[in-house]
């Protein structure tokens, strides 16, 4: 699946879950109805992903967890604050960067507006 696609459906979802719960739920409310909105909707998502790190010739195990990881493809990090800040895109910066995937997703959930709170990005 072409990525852009990838991402409007993700979107889609997102859009969707926030439309049933609105803002003001935990972070983890929203990924149990998201992953579960993508599945609805044919996608394959994997939730609290465990990624390793090269580090100094070491292989450092569990160092960090993708919020979701849609299509094997797509990082979707997932929030639920007043607004985003310049450390959740360096947060979401870095796991594309450690990774190795192109595209991601910040969400934030706590918005009136879904719309006010998605940032693409890509690396």
């Amino acid at each position: 699946m072409q990525l852009s696609k990838l991402t409007d459906d993700i979107l889609g979802a997102a859009i969707e879950v926030h439309r049933h719960l609105g803002p003001g739920l935990l972070e983890s409310a929203y990924e149990a109805c998201l992953i579960h909105e993508l599945f609805l909707r044919g996608l394959t998502a994997e939730r609290q992903v465990d990624c390793k790190i090269h580090y100094k010739n070491t292989i450092v195990e569990h160092a960090f967890r993708l919020d979701l990881l849609v299509g094997g493809q797509v990082i979707v990090e997932l929030k639920s604050c007043d607004h985003l800040l310049a450390i959740h895109e360096a947060q979401l910066l870095t796991y594309l960067r450690l990774s190795g995937h192109k595209v991601g997703l910040l969400i934030n959930f706590n918005t009136t507006l879904l719309k006010h709170g998605i940032k693409r990005i890509v690396l």
